[in-house]
């Protein structure tokens, strides 16, 4: 039986978490996959309870589980300067490695472009981000008030890893082409050892192309032509501004679920934020975090070898489009005047 952790958040994910596991329950019922859900802690939830954000049972339960969801964190409006309230660094605690968000264009909703299906990979480890990088202390520093610097991160594990996660998600597509991109003419070792690492995952991986695309360049060709694009990888700032990007083409980060992945966990996360300024009216648009939830049935259907959970996610993504193509039970962001809990019914019901 697999086990998969349930963590609100705040905000708006005290709404659309709720919404998310209702629609993987009802998916998962049509299959028989069998599945134990823990409710835990995190948050200013985590801290009225725990005293702290990232309550230590929470970080225990979930090294024991096969992957979780988590809601958006309104970590801006947390008191500063004190330690127990934080942005759970739970990528970082449990080596969650490729940051993975697919952009899709649906016909009937407004978008820059149509017929745009793409999966970003985006490694979360290492990179420029200071955080991500460092063991203790941080990425850069200021020696003096007319200088600051601040340092890259690439190793050979962590361009290896994320370009197998990247392989073996394009395998299971129709197009099975890796974009690579980077800037190896310019930084010839940092970028040249992700390259590197991808071109030697490609001979592993002979039913899927390999191409490498300019970080500038594939800038451009995605306001262009994303059609051409199926999964794209690359280094962690670069994806951090790449993935956005590709949100923005398809109708803003309300379309853009999550899902971060490690070795052996996985954590959906939708990318928008907690929203607080419309929590608790119920009207927050649950997509991003029921398609987070999705792809958590995805990652646990291949690596834990599951066809349940594998058919569990297909019926949930049909129900989706169902849902969407119908028009009628949508939020008012995408045009609607469902509630948040109605379009979560409305995915459940589309499953029957």
């Amino acid at each position: 039986m697999l086990k998969i952790g349930v963590l609100l958040g705040d905000d708006i994910g005290l709404e659309v978490v709720p919404e998310a596991v209702k629609c993987m329950k009802a998916a998962a019922a049509k299959t028989g996959m069998q599945a134990e859900w823990i409710n835990l802690p995190i948050g200013k939830t985590g801290h009225d309870t725990h005293g702290h954000t990232m309550p230590q049972i929470t970080v225990d339960t979930l090294a024991t589980v096969d992957g979780w969801l988590q809601g958006p964190i309104g970590h801006n409006a947390y008191p500063r300067h004190d330690p127990t309230w934080i942005n759970p660094p739970l990528r970082k605690k449990f080596e969650l490695f490729a940051n993975v968000k697919p952009v899709k264009s649906y016909p009937n909703l407004p978008s820059l472009h149509k017929d745009v299906d793409i999966v970003f990979l985006r490694e979360t480890t290492e990179g420029m981000q200071s955080s991500s990088v460092v063991f203790a202390g941080a990425g850069e520093f200021r020696p003096n008030d007319d200088i600051s610097i601040g340092f890259r991160v690439v190793t050979r594990k962590g361009a290896s890893r994320v370009a197998r996660e990247a392989f073996e998600i394009a395998r299971t597509r129709q197009k099975k082409i890796v974009t690579c991109v980077h800037k190896e003419p310019v930084y010839r070792l940092v970028c040249g050892m992700f390259a590197e690492e991808h071109r030697k995952m490609a001979k592993e991986y002979p039913d899927v192309t390999l191409n490498e695309v300019l970080v500038d360049g594939f800038a451009m060709k995605l306001v262009m032509r994303p059609q051409q694009f199926d999964v794209v990888v690359t280094t962690n700032q670069f994806g951090d501004i790449l993935t956005d990007e590709g949100a923005g083409l398809v109708g803003g980060l309300g379309l853009a679920p999550g899902l971060v992945c490690g070795e052996k966990q996985a954590m959906a996360q939708a990318t928008h934020g907690s929203a607080p300024d419309i929590a608790g009216r119920n009207i927050a648009n649950p997509y991003a975090m029921i398609m987070s939830g999705k792809m958590l049935l995805e990652w646990l259907g291949r690596k834990r070898s599951d066809p349940k959970a594998t058919a569990a996610a297909k019926i949930l993504d049909d129900a989706m489009e169902r849902v969407i193509a119908e028009g009628k039970q949508l939020t008012g962001d995408l045009g609607g005047k469902a509630s948040t809990t109605q379009m979560g019914d409305a995915v459940v019901a589309a499953m029957k």
